[in-house]
């Protein structure tokens, strides 16, 4: 019988039954640097500077400084392993939560007497609270700005109608009662709120819930225009596990949080405050981003802490910014954008859609599509430009045929080998917004660029022409008895 996932706890406890997917150790390492530096080896993958690979998800059971916490890491930094937690084909990930966010499941609200998140409790004007000291949270790198939270899932709520959304952002451990909070611009439904408040001059209450059901990690990544402001992402999480997520009052504030979480902290995003992410450490640095270079430390938002609560013997959750684990989170929901805005277009062309490692979940799709008809010619490039606006974030769109396997780089490059021209096939549209953490998206990069952020997105068609397909029929082999075989075939 299948192990029910609902929370953290269960999850690992599915891994663990499961071969070769959950390692533990009890020796002691450092969480500043060394527990990262130690994972990078064993399954960051991702685009985490090589030597790297994908690999087990990992708990370390002995902290240096920290008495009686764990942290687990990498629970989603394989496509193979997120299928398991999702009870999913990991090759049709992406159609599994398009129809999930087709079908959502609103959050419910349970008492706090309920609430596993609020099993112990520390409060802000408590003697020698120390957020510090409460949460393990590591470093990715030396030169990190400081100890950051890279798995909370933030929520809160608009002050005006009273919306509630949840969204993932770099949180960086400042004081014993202070978190800096990171907003890419215009792309959080929380900046937004954040924006709201701070013109009304008041605070924003906030929660961060820490180790949660995978399945609200996978789904709080989801982006406009495919969930708008004021689509709560847990309705996702909800019709993933056919089962509302659990929410409970946070004690300080008028705000929620996810009731079966490891770890909430609770607080206020301080309006008219802003401070350097590296004023402890003068790095100039943040922490590594999902592109696989080092963030750029930034003047950000404050959260004042109220309190920090948890269940006992906590487990942290952490992952590494540039690994597999955030091409899972980040791509999976890109895939399933994308997939549904080309169904809605064009149904029954599209096969399949990748949002592969080397673009981090974020930049680059491989979109496989079936020319059916002499007409359909050119359908492909208009199905890349839906992925743009799909997915504003994109760079680069990669279109292959249906005898490509979308999943295999190698395969895919050899279809841009025997398939592409570039004078021909490369679709050039320069000066279109991106994301600004690609630092070749900048001014100082490239004369043609106007601001950071903006970039030159590229769909490269390398599918054949329809009138050329009996020019191009891969060498078909032998169909075998795959059973007769099956202790050589794995």
């Amino acid at each position: 019988m299948e192990k029910e996932v609902d929370d953290l706890r269960t999850a690992l406890e599915l891994l663990k039954s499961i071969p070769g997917q959950l390692i533990e150790t009890d020796i002691e390492v450092d969480p500043h640097a060394e527990l990262s530096g130690v994972y990078r080896h064993i399954g960051a993958g991702g685009t985490v500077m090589r030597p790297t690979k994908e690999g087990p998800a990992m708990v370390f059971n002995n902290l240096k400084g920290f008495n009686n916490s764990r942290v687990a890491i990498g629970l989603l930094a394989s496509r193979k392993r997120v299928g398991m937690l999702l009870n999913a084909d990991p090759k049709r990930l992406g159609y599994h939560l398009m129809n999930s966010v087709n079908n959502p499941l609103p959050p419910i609200l349970i008492e706090n007497q309920s609430a596993k998140c609020q099993e112990v409790v520390h409060y802000a004007d408590e003697p020698g609270f120390d957020i510090r000291k409460l949460v393990p949270a590591p470093t990715n790198t030396e030169e990190d700005a400081g100890p950051y939270i890279t798995m909370g899932m933030c929520y809160a709520s608009d002050p005006e109608n009273g919306d509630s959304d949840i969204t993932i952002h770099r949180l960086c451990l400042q004081s014993k009662d202070e978190i800096t909070m990171f907003f890419t611009p215009g792309a959080r439904h929380l900046g937004v709120f954040r924006e709201k408040a701070e013109a009304l001059g008041k605070p924003l209450p906030i929660s961060i819930s820490i180790g949660v059901d995978p399945a609200i990690e996978i789904a709080a990544c989801f982006e406009p225009p495919t969930t708008p402001i004021g689509f709560n992402e847990l309705q996702i999480a909800g019709a993933l596990r056919q089962k509302p997520v659990e929410l409970t009052k946070c004690l300080t504030i008028n705000e929620k949080c996810i009731a079966n979480a490891e770890y909430v902290i609770e607080g206020e995003l301080l309006p008219n405050l802003r401070v350097r992410e590296d004023q402890n450490t003068n790095t100039g640095k943040a922490m590594p981003e999902f592109p696989g270079y080092t963030g750029e430390a930034k003047e950000v938002p404050v959260i004042k802490v109220k309190a920090v609560t948890h269940r006992v013997n906590p487990i942290m959750q952490s992952c590494i910014g540039p690994s597999e684990e955030h091409v899972s989170m980040a791509g999976i929901p890109t895939e399933a954008s994308v997939i549904q805005m080309i169904e809605r277009a064009m149904p029954g062309r599209l096969l399949n859609v990748y949002a592969p490692p080397c673009g981090g979940g974020k930049y680059v799709v491989i979109i496989q599509f079936r020319k059916n008809l002499p007409s359909d010619e050119g359908r492909q490039r208009q199905a890349a430009l839906l992925a743009f606006s799909a997915f504003s974030e994109l760079k680069h769109v990669f279109l292959v045929d249906e005898d490509v396997d979308l999943f295999d780089m190698s395969d895919v490059m050899w279809a841009m080998t025997t398939r592409f021209q570039g004078n021909e096939d490369a679709i050039l549209i320069p000066g279109v917004r991106c994301h600004p953490l690609d630092p070749s998206s900048s001014p100082a990069f490239s004369s043609s660029i106007r601001d950071a952020g903006i970039s030159c997105k590229a769909i490269f068609d390398c599918t054949v022409p329809y009138d050329q397909k009996q020019n191009f029929i891969r060498a078909k082999f032998m169909d075998i008895d795959e059973e007769k075989w099956t202790e050589y075939i794995k």
